[in-house]
């Protein structure tokens, strides 16, 4: 029985072993080919989480029992199956991975032909339909599985974003959580004259050393002290499926992600003037306000990698910056990628000709908290609650609700796609400012 639950707002999720089997999986990769839009491969990576090469598998049976040729391109960090889908025009992709979730789970990340998002609003509704009835079409032809390795076409897309002659021989610590980033990060290594303190480069899906989410500050205190132990110039952290990445400075502090939003955003202002630059509402003023400094056009949208990718495409933007660390690229087939992210970061580090701590208070201007969750049974019922409160101040509904104040501050409460939770971001010129609003907030919040 398929629990119609494992189909979030952007990919599948779920329990190994009860939500998630190799019969389900197939299922999934049955629905998939019989969705995709155009004719055509599709490629199937996978991530290195023990079961994640028996689903593979699986997917790739559901896939060519409907008549579906697939590229079998290994263990790869997610950002590449995008690639792969937009580089050689192949009608889709999957990876099998559960991006920064625990061992236990696992998942699949899709895209279409030009490497399209696939979420709920956008194609992944129209399969979990197709697999809740099983109505899968008879195979036309007989389909063929060929194994690919793309990393070598990967590694020179990544390196054709910079001048690599321009970066200067850093010191740096890569955290790859035991994650994918441990296998391909190496590849683009041996190609820049950095030097390299590599922890938990081992593949391991158990997650032995902290959990791959660097969002999290806890799970950044072992590179912290690596950074500051052997006067490192920087150290990046990526996730477990390698398509998110954040930069800590020489002195041990985070480049949060509405920081890198704002170096990269003046990366790519520089290099197309005029350019407009999608963020989501949970990002830094900041961002917005260096955009239309530097004469570009910022557009806000609401947080997701589908609807980030959709309005990057409407806008035709080169650059999309979610405070969460997903940076995207149009370039990149509008697409997020980790890696690409560092490799910039680095390129305006060492032409900079300054240190991290340096650029981070550069960019840093406002107080943020981070985003903070809170459990309530009607979520509608309290962002309407927030909307009459404060009726009298200017008002976004892009995504929740968002409220700005006239001294500049603003907070913005969204409702969680999956659990009975609102989410709560918000921004102030100081510290005192900040904690005012966000008890205000919290108070109306919980009291709802």
């Amino acid at each position: 029985m398929v629990n119609p639950v494992i189909f979030k707002a952007y990919d599948v999720r779920g329990k190994v072993g009860s939500e998630l089997t190799p019969e389900i999986v197939e299922k999934i990769g049955r629905a998939f080919a019989d969705w995709l839009p155009t004719e055509g491969p599709v490629a199937v990576g996978l991530d290195m989480r023990p079961d994640s090469a028996g689903l593979a598998t699986a997917l790739i049976q559901g896939l060519t029992k409907q008549g579906r040729d697939v590229w079998d391109i290994g263990q790869i960090t997610s950002e590449m199956v995008y690639f792969a889908a937009g580089k050689f025009g192949l009608a889709g992709g999957a990876v099998v991975t559960a991006s920064h979730n625990p061992g236990k789970d696992n998942g699949i990340k899709f895209c279409a032909d030009e490497a399209k998002a696939v979420g709920l609003e956008s194609g992944l509704a129209d399969i979990r339909e197709l697999v809740l009835q099983e109505k899968f079409s008879q195979a036309r032809r007989q389909s063929s599985v060929n194994k690919k390795d793309i990393t070598k076409d990967w590694i020179s897309h990544v390196m054709s974003f910079v001048d690599i002659q321009k970066i200067k021989p850093l010191k740096i610590a890569v955290d790859a959580g035991n994650g994918m980033a441990g296998k391909i990060f190496p590849e683009l290594e041996r190609h820049l004259p950095i030097e390299t303190t590599e922890m938990y480069f081992e593949l391991d899906g158990s997650f032995p050393n902290h959990e791959a989410n660097p969002m999290k500050p806890e799970t950044l205190q072992n590179i912290i002290s690596v950074i500051k132990e052997k006067k490192l110039d920087a150290g990046v952290a990526f996730d477990a499926d390698g398509d998110r990445a954040i930069l800590i400075d020489e002195q041990g502090q985070i480049v949060t992600g509405p920081l890198m939003s704002s170096i990269l955003a003046e990366y790519f202002m520089q290099k197309f003037p005029g350019g407009s630059v999608v963020y989501d509402v949970r990002n830094s003023k900041s961002v917005p306000e260096l955009i239309e400094k530097l004469g570009g056009k910022p557009v806000l949208c609401r947080v997701g990698h589908t609807p980030i990718k959709e309005m990057m495409r409407k806008s035709d933007a080169v650059f999309g910056a979610e405070a969460s660390g997903h940076f995207y690229f149009r370039d990149n087939w509008y697409t997020d990628s980790g890696l690409i992210a560092v490799l910039i970061s680095l390129f305006v580090l060492s032409v900079s000709g300054k240190p991290l701590s340096e650029l981070r208070r550069k960019y840093k201007k406002y107080e943020m908290i981070p985003e903070t969750n809170y459990e309530v049974q009607d979520k509608e019922a309290v962002i309407n609650e927030l909307e009459k409160i404060f009726a009298d101040k200017k008002q976004e509904r892009v995504d929740g609700i968002t409220v700005r104040f006239e001294n500049g501050s603003w907070f913005n409460v969204r409702p969680s796609n999956t659990e009975p939770l609102l989410r709560l971001n918000a921004e102030a010129n100081n510290q005192a400012e900040l904690d005012s609003l966000v008890t205000k907030i919290k108070k109306i919040i919980t009291s709802s």
